[in-house]
């Protein structure tokens, strides 16, 4: 299972396609919710963060292993976040995955997510 915190920057000037994009993702929220049991998304959250007029958006995420990928899915929802994503995630600039130091979800909660994991979550390979 991975677990994933990443930052993008975000294109200068993009903070109303942002707003836009996000509020898509919202309205059509069932739609995105169809796409995450073919990439075997457990959890998918987006945050977004202003920092000294910087745009940031950053994915939480949690995922099992062998999904598909995004760029191979042919939902209409998907080509719609790719499309935005290409208008909005400045390219110039790396994403940056933070580093985990910790994850706890009790195991009710990670059977529910995923049946075959036994266990837990494995401990980071990051020191913090």
């Amino acid at each position: 299972m991975r677990i994933e915190l990443t930052r993008f920057t975000c294109k200068p000037d993009s903070d109303e396609l942002v707003h836009e994009w996000m509020t898509m993702l919202r309205e059509h929220h069932n739609a995105a919710l169809q796409t995450l049991d073919q990439e075997h998304m457990y959890v998918e959250s987006i945050f977004t963060e202003a920092v000294d007029g910087k745009r940031f958006l950053y994915w939480f995420s949690i995922q099992g292993p062998g999904g598909s990928r995004l760029e191979e899915s042919e939902h209409w929802i998907d080509n719609e976040h790719m499309r935005y994503w290409d208008q909005c995630i400045g390219e110039s600039m790396p994403p940056v995955n933070l580093t985990r130091c910790i994850t706890m979800i009790p195991k009710h909660v990670l059977a529910a997510m995923v049946p075959a994991v036994q266990g837990g979550v494995s401990a980071p390979t990051d020191a913090c």
